[in-house]
């Protein structure tokens, strides 16, 4: 399991927060039979350590009319997959950029607003990357499982 080097208590606060992160220390408290303070003390011990890192919201882009959600595989020269990943990492319709195996060096997730603005951020940047071997873009039509961080 991954929170094999947590005490037991750190383990139910986290489970707690991954299935409500809006969830009060007092809740908390009382599933796990500690006090309110001893679970924010434990809390902020694990945002110092870095385990916990954020809180966010997460938007659905599919709920908002018009939005458009792609993924590419982009394969590059091996001394210019830097510099590509940085010039993506720039761009504000590029959501996520990952470092993978295989053929494909960077996987990239971009929401556009509009099928225009898509088009734009094929056009504009990612078919001007330097040293781009191929690339291959997946739109997503329907989110049927996406889980955000560390489930257990």
């Amino acid at each position: 399991m991954f929170l094999d080097g947590l005490d037991e208590l750190d383990q139910k606060i986290i489970r707690l927060l991954i299935q409500n992160a809006r969830i009060s220390y007092s809740d908390i408290g009382q599933q796990i039979g500690i006090s309110r303070v001893a679970v924010k003390m434990r809390v902020q011990s694990l945002e110092q350590k870095g385990i916990i890192e954020e809180y966010t919201t997460i938007i659905n882009p599919q709920k908002i009319s018009g939005a458009i959600s792609c993924y590419f595989e982009i394969e590059t020269t091996p001394d210019t997959l830097m510099d590509v990943a940085e010039l993506l990492r720039q761009n504000d319709t590029i959501t996520q950029i990952y470092r993978v195996t295989g053929k494909s060096k960077l996987h990239v997730h971009a929401v556009a607003s509009s099928n225009e603005e898509m088009e734009v951020l094929i056009y504009d940047t990612i078919d001007k990357l330097p040293g781009v071997l191929e690339c291959t873009c997946n739109m997503i039509f329907s989110r049927i499982k996406d889980i955000k961080g560390l489930r257990l």
